[in-house]
């Protein structure tokens, strides 16, 4: 995953050492209600929902439509708020052992253009499931939203 050039600056700053960073992410369904995710590049990169980190200056709902059209070629209008995920255990290393424990915004999201097409930069393939669906390696963080996805009913979830 690129880094922006906010977060180059932190870690040069304070180099691999654990940063809390604001991220947003995309619940996007498809007709049948099933939920988009995302297999990231890398090797041994994992499954996740759409997003990504804030930019300095930038709203968290502008934040996912950005980082949805970067990462899937859909155009989204965010349009209520499934959870807040920032718990500890939600914590990560990057491969170049970056640590990050980000603090994001999950959204409902309705499509309004575009077309499915991973950026095969950042991603490689998507996928739909359903809530029966076995899943692939997902980010726990990713785990809890896309179940939370499923579980939703208009009350944001605190994780």
């Amino acid at each position: 995953m690129p880094i922006s050039e906010y977060v180059a600056r932190l870690r040069s700053c304070v180099g691999n050492e654990l940063l809390v960073l604001s991220a947003a992410a995309g619940c996007i369904r498809d007709e049948e209600g099933r939920v988009l995710i995302l297999h990231r590049a890398g090797e041994g990169a994992l499954w996740s929902v759409p997003g990504g980190s804030m930019d300095p200056g930038e709203r968290l709902d502008k934040a996912v439509v950005r980082e949805v059209r970067e990462e899937t070629g859909l155009e989204v209008v965010p349009v209520a708020l499934i959870g807040v995920y920032s718990a500890p255990e939600y914590a990560f290393a990057y491969p170049n052992g970056d640590l990050v424990q980000p603090v994001t915004a999950f959204f409902e999201c309705r499509v309004v253009g575009g077309t499915l097409a991973p950026d095969m930069e950042e991603v490689v393939e998507a996928c739909w499931v359903g809530p029966g669906d076995p899943l692939p390696p997902l980010l726990k963080c990713c785990e809890a939203k896309v179940r939370d996805a499923f579980a939703f009913e208009g009350e944001a979830f605190f994780r």
